[in-house]
């Protein structure tokens, strides 16, 4: 993971946010950055999400080093482990329903 500091902003200023990229395996699509981002939507300790799909990159900035922990074992959990772990045919075939997923999620 890519560590930096960020300024906080807006109504979170007594949090300081820092801010990190992780590189995953298995991230091909718009469908499944789409899936990447609603599954760390639903966490209030992380923000400002984006995907780099060209270079599967997730980056976000979080409150807690717990917090950006647990974005790498969400995105593991999704089929999109970082490029450091280990990429098993489980989490390829995880990665492939994810996309599918996000893909629908797209249309609708």
């Amino acid at each position: 993971m890519i560590l930096e500091e960020v300024t906080p902003h807006g109504d979170n200023k007594q949090f300081k946010l820092m801010k990190t990229s992780i590189i995953v395996q298995n991230l091909r699509c718009g469908g499944c950055a789409n899936t990447i981002t609603k599954a760390l939507a639903s966490l209030a300790t992380i923000q400002d999400v984006s995907i780099d799909v060209s270079n599967a990159m997730v980056s976000f900035q979080y409150q807690d080093f717990n917090d950006a922990l647990e974005v790498k074992s969400i995105l593991e959990g999704l089929g999109y482990p970082s490029v450091t772990a280990k990429n098993n045919l489980k989490s390829k075939a995880t990665s492939f329903i994810s996309c599918a997923t996000g893909r629908i999620g797209k249309i609708k």
